[in-house]
């Protein structure tokens, strides 16, 4: 048995903005995927795997139990395969900001989920929310809180704008130049991230009102321009918000970088070769990097692996 494949995303803006309702862009990213899977010798990472999806499928019944309106899953289906063993197939790195658990949840309400709202039919804004919302409740059993995005992004395989918390869309993204110097890339730091830490140290900060300005006057300025410019595809405009941005993430947000890219990030921003940001919630896994020039900022960072996402 094996069921359909589902995509990691990356979330190209908007990470900790969208808490505090900024705009966010969020694309799907296929390089990474996972499927729900039963095979007869399980190794290790299955067996753990299966050990899980067993506590939340507890877990998504007492959700089904206490928010019966909001959705309801076929649970004694869910334990029966649970029971044969199986486990979510991912290839998609874990805590590394690019939603492994995303796709895991997208996968377990497409299978089990009654009444689920599918791709197929026309997805309004309430569907698009009632989404996001299921999502968000399934996906807090492993991360604490969540916005729904990231299974919501999976799910839907399409890029998504977020204007507001109570505002999301399709997003039409400009397509790809195949041989375009300009790229957005993952840069690997090689520790693995954890969100919620991150997140707490983001909500103590957000009790300083130095904090709270200038995520309104900068962070979330930044963010929304460089949203704006992408979708219209203005590159140049692009690059000079994203400095900005970047710059305003090492100034105030260097916990959730780790410290051995500090140096890394500021050189950036002095030779232009390429600009950093973070992906997710920081604190390891990947960096999102922006440059005009792949072959310049593949050079610049020799030793370290890059991996382009698109192509300008």
């Amino acid at each position: 048995m094996k069921g359909p494949l589902f995509y990691s995303k990356i979330l190209l803006f908007g990470e900790y903005g969208i808490i505090k309702d900024s705009k966010g862009l969020s694309i799907p990213y296929n390089f990474y995927k996972g499927a729900l899977k039963v095979d007869a010798n399980p190794d290790e990472v299955a067996v753990k795997s299966n050990q899980s999806l067993g506590r939340f499928a507890s877990y998504l019944q007492q959700l089904q139990e206490t928010q019966p309106e909001l959705v309801q899953f076929d649970i004694e289906a869910l334990q029966a395969d649970v029971a044969k063993g199986m486990y979510f197939d991912s290839t998609i790195p874990q805590g590394y900001g690019v939603g492994s658990s995303g796709a895991l949840v997208a996968s377990i309400y497409d299978k089990y989920a009654f009444d689920k709202i599918t791709i197929l039919e026309n997805l309004t804004r309430e569907k698009l929310l009632k989404l996001k919302k299921i999502f968000g409740e399934m996906e807090s059993f492993f991360h604490g809180k969540s916005s729904g995005l990231d299974p919501l992004n999976s799910y839907l395989s399409l890029p998504i704008l977020i204007n507001s918390k109570d505002d999301i869309e399709p997003a039409g993204i400009p397509s790809q130049t195949p041989d375009g110097k300009g790229a957005v890339f993952l840069l690997d730091s090689g520790i693995v991230g954890e969100t919620a830490p991150m997140i707490n140290i983001f909500m103590e900060s957000m009790k300083k009102e130095g904090f709270r300005n200038m995520l309104k006057t900068q962070f979330v300025k930044h963010t929304d321009a460089c949203i704006d410019d992408f979708l219209k595809g203005d590159v140049k405009s692009l690059f000079g918000n994203v400095k900005q941005l970047s710059k305003t993430v090492l100034r105030n947000f260097k916990p959730m970088i780790p410290a051995s890219f500090h140096e890394l990030w500021q050189q950036g921003l002095e030779s232009n070769d390429y600009y950093l940001k973070l992906c997710g919630s920081g604190g390891g896994g990947y960096i999102l990097g922006f440059t005009e020039d792949i072959d310049k900022a593949r050079k610049a960072l020799a030793g370290h692996k890059v991996e382009v996402v698109y192509n300008f």
